[in-house]
């Protein structure tokens, strides 16, 4: 059983080396091939891996972006690479800061032997950032099963089976939101518990403005739901509320409108062109392992 694991990385080198040694430790015991490809995202700081002793690790390869994409199309440009161009059974997109942990690959492994044909999401049980990250991720759970029913409690950090990763990358809002994406494209999926680790290295990148657009990236994979039922709501909204209508009162169906319209804009993010061009942005692949 052949296992991709993709970490896509922008300056975050010295975090990288030490996943690599961790996940070499972890998979020590599993029958299966494990190989690693990094997509480098056009970092700009100088990329170094210290390889020596991963004698776990099948390969290593590190795929350098001509120009800076972003988390979530990194992702999916990897999963087009592996789909099309490496031989494997599933593919484990993992974070390379150690927020994902590599202990939790073995759960993954263990799924596959009685569930083959399910991809496994690890489902958040518990998170270690702060109490205003925990916040703001409690909302935005709360604010997508509102208005798309999805209850999505996943991240990058699952493992798919090829026929999933072939729908993936053949479906627009992929380009947009991996998590969404998956939601979108595969309705049976098997459930592992999932911790947030820490990262190893410096304080978390996902600043306030992109955990918004992080939000609203998810959201937008299913923006019909979002319009029929914010439709929905301001109708009846309006209709409770019209013999007594004040500013105040307008301020949930203002938001409502806000919201909708935010999702609109977000949603045109998603690009099957740009999806299946996206190989064409690869400068070159080093090979380290």
């Amino acid at each position: 059983m052949n296992i991709v694991i993709l970490i896509p990385i922008y300056n975050d080198w010295r975090s990288v080396s030490k996943l690599l040694d961790d996940i070499n430790s972890n998979i020590s015991n599993l029958d299966c091939k494990f190989s690693i490809i990094i997509l480098n995202d056009s970092s700009t700081e100088e990329t170094t891996i210290n390889n020596s002793n991963l004698i776990n690790i099948q390969s290593i390869k590190i795929i350098n972006m001509k120009e800076n994409i972003g988390h979530a199309r990194c992702i999916a440009t990897g999963l087009k690479h592996i789909f099309e161009k490496e031989e494997f059974d599933y593919v484990i997109p993992m974070d390379g800061d150690g927020e994902d942990r590599p202990e939790e690959i073995k759960n993954f492994v263990e799924h596959i032997n009685y569930s083959p044909n399910k991809t496994i999401v690890g489902e958040r049980i518990k998170r270690s950032e702060g109490l205003f990250f925990k916040i703001c991720y409690s909302f935005h759970k709360i604010l997508t099963l509102t208005f798309t029913g999805k209850n999505i409690k996943f991240g990058n950090y699952t493992c798919l089976t090829k026929s999933t990763v072939e729908k993936m990358i053949n479906d627009k809002a992929s380009w947009s939101s991996f998590s969404g994406s998956l939601e979108k494209v595969d309705n049976d999926k098997s459930l592992t518990p999932s911790i947030r680790g820490e990262r190893y290295f410096g304080p978390s990148k996902m600043s306030f403005k992109n955990l918004v657009l992080h939000s609203l990236s998810i959201i937008s994979v299913f923006k019909i739901s979002v319009l029929s039922r914010s439709i929905l709501f301001l109708a009846i909204y309006m209709f409770l509320i019209y013999k007594k209508i004040s500013i105040i009162m307008l301020i949930p169906a203002l938001a409502v409108i806000a919201l909708t319209f935010s999702v609109l804009l977000i949603a045109k993010r998603e690009n099957l062109n740009n999806l299946k061009n996206s190989l064409s942005n690869i400068l070159k692949i080093d090979k380290i392992k």
